[in-house]
């Protein structure tokens, strides 16, 4: 079987064809810290159902997973807290609070890049794509649970 065209293949390599990111500072000589983004919580099983429906519409962002793989989070563009109301989940402000938009870096201390922004098909999730993907998943995960 060739794997080459695998999804997991296709997420580690850089996108050439991305935007600028939303939740990066856009004036040269900033640095690489991450601007006011805001990040969308939710729990490990349902944000990795929702990371994979994102990765078959070509829509998945950067994605940080919490060093004991409880919680994803999903960057999304800032202003996203202000109207999130997604049961489940959190959407918080950064505010750029330690948070690094680095690839091959680790971005908070104790928390990974599951897609790493280099891998990423967008810049930052788009929230109502997003909001989309986690009904799907949460339907989803309550369709299997059902049938155990």
């Amino acid at each position: 079987m060739d794997s080459s065209s695998s999804r997991t293949t296709a997420l580690h390599q850089p996108r050439q064809d991305r935007s600028p990111s939303p939740c990066a500072p856009q004036a040269p000589g900033l640095g690489p810290e991450a601007g006011p983004c805001d990040l969308v919580t939710v729990p490990a099983r349902q944000g990795l159902e929702a990371v994979d429906i994102l990765r078959l519409r070509d829509g998945v962002g950067p994605v940080l997973h919490d060093g004991e793989c409880d919680t994803l989070g999903f960057l999304v563009p800032p202003g996203t807290a202000d109207a999130w109301d997604v049961p489940g989940s959190a959407c918080t402000q950064t505010h750029g609070r330690g948070l690094r938009v680095v690839p091959d870096e680790q971005p908070l201390t104790g928390a990974g890049w599951l897609v790493a922004p280099e891998a990423a098909f967008t810049s930052a999730t788009d929230p109502a794509v997003l909001r989309d993907a986690l009904g799907e998943a949460a339907r989803t995960i309550a369709a299997v649970d059902r049938c155990r």
